[in-house]
């Protein structure tokens, strides 16, 4: 069997690393299909069994990809477009995998080609409109909500990434049996090709290139968070907390890896507004292993994110690691944690400090915590359940010599 996998994003980039795609497409790639996977010239190149990558031009004269809708991304769909159909040309696919606003020109191309069209929906684009401000006019709203509830009825198969957006799924389409929900929860190594004149030689993606160490102080218990450093991550709130835990335990020491220069210098200012500048770090982004390593050493790692709706990646990762989490007690966390699985805190300064002083606690109850949360992770989201899910996709298209 062979499908075309259309990613409208920089596949394997600095920032917005679609690891979504990357899983999907490894797994597949393991049950036997082949596979070209149609990307941005944007990005690094991955080394998978039985896929290859097509890129369209790099334009790199017109920047970089941002998260989120833009006019960059509208006018790289184009070519997306133009490269997708001389590839069907070209080709005979047995599947489409279109990936978010992939599925709308595949929606025409389908009976045209006569392939099956999967549909992995990583979020409601029309709200992606709004949410980013792209724009506010209600007809562009109402054209893209139209184009989204036709892809949904009309797939053969979707694929969402979240509870919340598998319950939006499901009040739309008909065919409830086509929808699978598959969370992005597995998270082993990734690694990228670097191609050189003479070889090729693998290593691990960078995030960016700051690859050195920071030097941490010892004999201290690192309370640890990873990820972007955008508004809505709650950076805020953990920084104004831990004022509160080094009162309580002086050995704390918040480390928080990620964020760009312009991110890092606001929240290092905040940090000495609060008094903790010595009981904190920021490593600025760093590589993916550097990331994973920071988090290796933690006593608590955090999760202070004050909105949204999606499941962070992390939060997987997170549940599976043996390191006690504290994490707000909103949907985008509660659809996956609880509290027997995580110190849940409302996302306030003076319960994120209480529950991290909690889970330091050596003769708390951080150990059937980190055990449960371990057993929840192996349950529902391991790396065979989701090689399961995705050998059901398979099955409901009719590729039984797949699954």
């Amino acid at each position: 069997m062979k499908a075309l996998v259309i990613s409208p994003q920089p596949f394997f980039s600095p920032r917005g690393t679609p690891f979504s795609v990357y899983y999907r497409t490894l797994i597949a790639s393991e049950l036997g299909m082949k596979i070209d996977l149609l990307t941005y010239g944007q990005g690094q190149n991955i080394d998978i069994p039985g896929v290859r990558i097509v890129r369209i031009p790099r334009f790199a004269f017109m920047g970089d990809v941002k998260v989120g809708p833009s006019f960059l991304k509208l006018f790289l769909d184009i070519f997306i477009f133009l490269w997708a159909v001389v590839l069907l040309l070209r080709n005979h696919y047995d599947c489409v995998h279109a990936h978010e606003e992939a599925v709308f020109f595949c929606l025409f191309l389908k009976p045209i080609f006569r392939f099956k069209l999967l549909y992995d929906m990583h979020s409601s684009l029309p709200q992606q409109l709004t949410n980013f401000q792209f724009t506010k006019s209600k007809l562009l709203i109402r054209i893209f909500k139209l184009l989204e509830d036709s892809c949904l009825q009309n797939a053969d198969a979707v694929i969402t990434i979240c509870p919340d957006l598998s319950d939006y799924v499901n009040n739309l389409i008909q065919n409830k049996e086509k929808h699978f929900l598959i969370e992005n929860s597995i998270f082993e190594p990734v690694k990228i090709i670097q191609e050189s004149i003479k070889s090729k030689c693998h290593s691990e993606i960078p995030l960016k290139n700051n690859n050195k160490p920071v030097k941490l102080p010892d004999g201290k218990k690192y309370v640890v968070y990873a990820g972007t450093l955008e508004p809505y991550q709650g950076i805020d709130i953990l920084i104004k907390s831990f004022k509160i835990v080094v009162s309580e335990i002086p050995e704390a020491f918040l480390v928080i890896v990620g964020g760009n220069e312009d991110q890092v210098r606001f929240y290092s200012n905040l940090a000495k507004k609060n008094g903790i500048e010595d009981n904190s770090c920021f490593t600025g982004l760093v590589s993916q292993l550097m990331a994973k390593n920071y988090c290796s050493i933690a006593s608590v790692q955090v999760s202070p994110r004050s909105g949204g709706t999606n499941t962070p990646l992390k939060v997987y990762e997170q549940l599976a690691n043996g390191i006690p989490l504290v994490a707000t007690n909103i949907y985008s966390h509660t659809q996956v944690l609880n509290n027997e699985v995580a110190f849940l805190v409302e996302p306030n300064s003076s319960d994120m400090a209480l529950g991290i002083i909690e889970a330091l606690k050596p003769n708390g109850n951080r150990t059937q915590i980190v055990t449960n949360a371990r057993k929840l992770y192996e349950r529902k989201y391991s790396r065979f359940v989701y090689k399961e899910k995705m050998s059901r996709v398979f099955r409901l298209l009719k590729f039984h010599e797949l699954a």
